[in-house]
């Protein structure tokens, strides 16, 4: 990938009142093609949840990529257990992988469709003999053979087929900004804590440990002054991360704390219809934690709904209190690109995944060599 990532403030704008500073990333002395220009805009805070729009000059053309949630619902996309792919080959001289070689940290995906797939970190796949977590950002080519699909459980306590192949759980989205999105059942996306411990740790261990350590955390705060409460009993009951996450009380909760930040969020992208929203950086009790940043807004409406809600899991979850975070904070965070050690896969002609590891940081950026691309698109930050 050449010269690691530096990042400079380069401007400071108002923009619809709002205070913010244009930010310009460079890498080798060069602009790079994704970042001709963004801006922190002022917090939407809600409780311990606090969200910092980023907007961009330029957005890139994105409506080639189909989602893990579209292709799922469609049929067009297959995700399986390894070793039941059997039949999914398109070409007839490819070795047929045996059933009954499932693994935990391996699943099968095959695109149908013509359209090339986006897949991001932190999407949960329900069903097999256990749910997964995707570990990590990649495309996958239209009309693909099957692919081996690096994954980490999320229920450590099921090994026993539910299905023969995975879907979306029974998380139903409604509209977002711009109103591009439709409603329907899509992947959950797992909290921050535990999407920094498949993409940065890539342990199955620490995953299964932030699981356990969410799901208390979940019961209790359901449980509220009663930790014996009935209502906690399902989630002490459960290991699966996508039940206790679709526990009736537990959304009540993340509602009631992700509701107003959407709503906030697209009120204020209609305020600047002259500028693209692109992402967002995350803070919860004062600390900034997170950033998602992706190539156009319409990426960003489409992942928007599940995104938000998993933030606002992060916070519900999270009973230390703090303090606010400030704006300097986030341009700093967003900014601070840096780093020690880059470490790349690629496939040729699909996608390059880069990670940067720096000083309390690892970010994720995933570009697309794809014919008429070669932009990034989705950069992922987390604090360490």
């Amino acid at each position: 990938m050449g010269a690691r990532l530096l990042v400079g403030l380069i401007a400071t704008a108002a923009v619809a009142g709002l205070l913010s500073s244009e930010l310009r990333l460079v890498r080798a002395g060069q602009e790079e093609p994704f970042a001709s220009g963004y801006k922190v805009l002022e917090p939407i805070r809600n409780g311990s949840l606090t969200v910092f729009p980023v907007v961009a000059s330029k957005s890139y053309a994105t409506g080639e990529f189909l989602t893990l949630d579209e292709g799922l619902r469609s049929g067009e996309v297959v995700v399986t257990e390894y070793g039941n792919v059997r039949g999914l080959v398109r070409r007839p001289n490819s070795p047929a992988i045996q059933r009954d070689s499932a693994e935990v940290n391996r699943l099968v995906l095959v695109n149908n469709s013509k359209r090339p797939l986006l897949l991001l970190a932190g999407e949960i796949v329900a069903g097999g003999k256990q749910d997964r977590v995707i570990g990590m950002d990649r495309i996958v080519p239209s009309e693909s053979d099957p692919i081996d699909l690096s994954v980490f459980c999320v229920e450590p306590g099921r090994w026993v087929a539910s299905s023969d192949r995975f879907g979306t759980s029974g998380t139903t989205y409604g509209g977002v900004a711009g109103g591009s999105a439709k409603a329907g059942a899509g992947t959950l996306m797992a909290q921050p804590s535990v999407r920094a411990k498949a993409m940065g740790d890539k342990d199955q261990g620490q995953v299964w440990a932030e699981v356990r350590k969410q799901q208390q955390s979940m019961a209790m705060e359901v449980a509220g002054a009663s930790p014996s409460a009935p209502n906690a009993a399902p989630l002490r009951a459960t290991s699966s991360y996508a039940v206790v996450m679709e526990n009736k009380d537990v959304k009540e909760k993340v509602d009631e704390m992700a509701k107003p930040i959407e709503q906030n969020y697209q009120s204020l992208i209609k305020q600047l219809r002259d500028r693209k929203a692109v992402g967002v950086v995350v803070a919860v009790n004062g600390r900034v934690i997170w950033s998602d940043v992706f190539a156009s807004t319409e990426l960003l409406e489409k992942y928007w709904p599940k995104l938000v809600r998993s933030y606002a899991s992060e916070a519900v979850a999270t009973r230390a209190k703090g303090g606010e975070a400030t704006l300097a904070q986030a341009e700093s965070f967003l900014t601070r690109m840096q780093g020690r050690r880059e470490t790349i896969e690629s496939e040729p002609g699909v996608f390059r995944h880069t990670e940067i590891n720096g000083d309390g940081f690892k970010a994720f950026e995933l570009t697309s060599l794809l014919p008429k691309t070669g932009f990034d698109v989705h950069v992922a930050k987390m604090a360490e």
